[in-house]
């Protein structure tokens, strides 16, 4: 994905749409921070419909016997 200047987006926005609708999303950044990224219509819808990971865990369809218990042995100890 390729990252452009707000200034630059501005001047050449349509052809920075064109190139998201063809699949090429572009990060627009301002003073050196990502701050947008623009893609196709497309692609949003199939990122807004992606189901959160405690939805799909909602959405278990077994019974609670199908899940094994968690083991009585302590976590191992970690040094940070």
């Amino acid at each position: 994905m390729r990252e452009i200047q707000l200034k630059d987006a501005k001047a050449t926005l349509s052809a920075v749409v064109d190139q998201a609708v063809h699949g090429n999303p572009a990060i627009i950044t301002r003073h050196g921070r990502k701050e947008v990224v623009v893609l196709s219509f497309e692609e949003y819808e199939k990122l807004k419909n992606v189901p959160s990971f405690g939805r799909l865990l909602a959405s278990y369809p077994g019974d609670e016997d199908d899940i094994p218990l968690r083991g009585d042995k302590p976590s191992r100890l970690i040094d940070f």
